[in-house]
């Protein structure tokens, strides 16, 4: 009778424990400002030193001149011995002209594995973003052939 019963918690413990073992943890990494953060901040008047003030250091810098700040906040789930799984992803960039004024805000998200923009805040400065090549095939029409053979 002992045994029997000594079998039945005995059972009752490793279900419980196989339970909790298999539940799923979520970890969060990295920081993103909130909306009310982001609502302090004005395109076209705040500079880096201003946003880093009030919402804190990026996540990552622009790698090229140092064009913008990056916030990414990741979110995991851990299932028992799986492959941690990436579920969310937000990320907030911020644009800066070459004076260090900030330009835009954008908020962009992960839905099935493809960048989505949850949110934007543009300063509109009337200049028409040009690609190279754009620039390029605009210039098509353009070419001389006297100035390319030095026939000025």
């Amino acid at each position: 009778m002992a045994n029997g019963r000594n079998l039945r918690r005995a059972a009752l413990v490793a279900g419980l424990f196989l339970a909790t073992a298999c539940s799923p943890i979520y970890r969060t990494h990295g920081f993103v400002p909130t909306e009310s953060d982001l609502s302090v901040l004005e395109p076209g008047v705040d500079t880096r030193e201003s946003v880093a003030d009030r919402i804190g250091q990026p996540t990552a810098g622009g790698v090229l001149n140092n064009s913008g700040f990056y916030y990414v906040q990741s979110r995991f789930r851990h299932f028992g011995p799986l492959e941690p799984e990436e579920i969310d992803r937000e990320i907030v960039a911020m644009n800066f002209d070459g004076g260090g004024v900030l330009r835009n805000v954008e908020r962009f998200g992960l839905e099935d594995g493809r960048v989505v923009a949850l949110s934007r805040r543009v300063t509109d400065d009337g200049i028409r973003d040009t690609t190279f090549l754009r620039q390029l095939i605009g210039n098509i029409g353009q070419i001389d052939a006297s100035t390319l053979l030095g026939e000025n």
